[in-house]
């Protein structure tokens, strides 16, 4: 599992969010809700979904289980005009991200595990504080 390594440039986003830990993981209840809705989204970019996860400062310091984040699941979209009741708007800053892509359902614990603890400590790179 080797990451692309991108310059991105800034992007906007429509979906669903939702506060969750690993102990308590509701990625499937959220996707299970907006991927039916998706189609209310009528400004889409291109058809991928995005699984983005923001954590607290100082999360990866120590492993809790029950630490919450905030989930997100997204499309990307041209402009934030006509957002979907219920639904919220996300822009993701510009910069240098390492993109690793998964197919389906891959709430998997062993990638995460893999990416924060092997691939980013064996790289050039140092986690940033930001999605």
């Amino acid at each position: 599992m080797k990451p692309r390594i991108e310059i991105i440039k800034e992007k906007k986003f429509i979906g669903m969010s939702i506060e969750m830990s690993l102990a308590d993981n509701q990625t499937f209840q959220l996707f299970n809700t907006f991927m039916p809705r998706k189609k209310e989204i009528l400004n889409l970019k291109n058809h991928d979904v995005y699984d983005l996860i923001i954590y607290p400062k100082g999360y990866f310091l120590t492993f809790d289980p029950t630490a919450n984040f905030k989930k997100y699941a997204l499309v990307e979209v041209l402009d934030l005009e006509n957002i979907p009741a219920e639904m919220e708007s996300f822009i993701l800053s510009k910069g240098k991200y390492a993109v690793f892509t998964f197919k389906g359902y891959v709430p998997n614990q062993a990638n995460f595990e893999y990416i924060f603890s092997t691939w980013l400590p064996n790289s050039t790179f140092d986690l940033d504080d930001r999605p």
